[in-house]
């Protein structure tokens, strides 16, 4: 992965909409040249997928939370989370906790309720999130052996 890849990439998590064109323009190169970049690095698994970054105020998911959860049987927690809509995120973590679970819901009580079914599996402390000053921070590659 060379500067321009880099380039590349860092534009594409600013906005992963633009076009080719744009794309070129922003970097210096042709419209084809990024078109065969960024089919490159999809064929590498560099670029693993696009998506819309979504507002959770303005679809009544207002309340976020963290969960460190002690799992007793992880394969099974980690089975049930993914059926969960509301659990965005899970993280296998170590310490005294086996999972960091991110969970979304519309108030505090919704969020209550998921938080006694998740109890079956174990237990858990939750950190309610009161702001989030940054989110989504673009992962900026950086070169290896100076290339």
């Amino acid at each position: 992965m060379d500067k321009i890849d880099q380039q590349l990439l860092l534009a594409l998590q600013q906005d992963s909409k633009s076009s080719m064109t744009k794309l070129g323009k922003q970097i210096s190169l042709s419209q084809p040249a990024v078109t065969e970049r960024v089919k490159k690095l999809e064929e590498k698994g560099v670029i693993t997928g696009y998506q819309a970054l979504i507002d959770r105020k303005k679809v009544n998911k207002s309340v976020s939370a963290f969960l460190l959860f002690q799992a007793r049987h992880c394969e099974d927690f980690v089975s049930y989370c993914e059926t969960v809509e509301d659990v965005l995120e899970i993280h296998r973590i170590s310490g005294q906790y086996n999972f960091l679970v991110k969970v979304v819901a519309e108030t505090l009580e919704v969020l209550e309720v998921k938080i006694n079914d998740l109890g079956r599996f174990g237990d858990s402390t939750t950190l309610v999130v009161l702001s989030t000053p940054m989110e989504n921070r673009p992962i900026i590659p950086y070169l290896s052996n100076g290339e």
